[in-house]
């Protein structure tokens, strides 16, 4: 099943539980679980959590309910996805890929 996440940069962990359809303790649970999630805490001290962090909360819920990996298994997982990433020459924001394009575009039309 397709989880559509909604076009919002901050999410509160209520409206992630009912993205991800897990309780929020899970999701606490999680934190404590996963380095790679570190939720930005405002003054009154609520999680908010970015894009970025629903979607590694998505990777993460499959990794356990779907592939039956164990918490380790897929802290493991996770750790290696990430450092891919950070390793990888392709840069995370589309926009500069977006310019990098048009720019390439640019020299072959001049």
């Amino acid at each position: 099943m397709k989880t559509t996440i909604p076009d919002k940069n901050y999410f509160r962990i209520g409206e992630v539980s009912k993205i991800l359809d897990v309780e929020p303790h899970v999701l606490r649970y999680w934190e404590t679980e996963f380095p790679a999630l570190r939720p930005i805490r405002t003054e009154s001290d609520q999680r908010v959590y970015r894009k970025k962090d629903v979607m590694t909360l998505l990777e993460i819920k499959k990794l356990l309910y779907e592939d039956k990996y164990t918490i380790a298994g897929a802290r493991r997982k996770i750790t290696e996805w990430k450092k891919k990433k950070t390793t990888s020459p392709v840069p995370d924001d589309i926009l500069t890929v977006i310019k990098e394009e048009l720019a390439a575009i640019r020299k072959i039309v001049e």
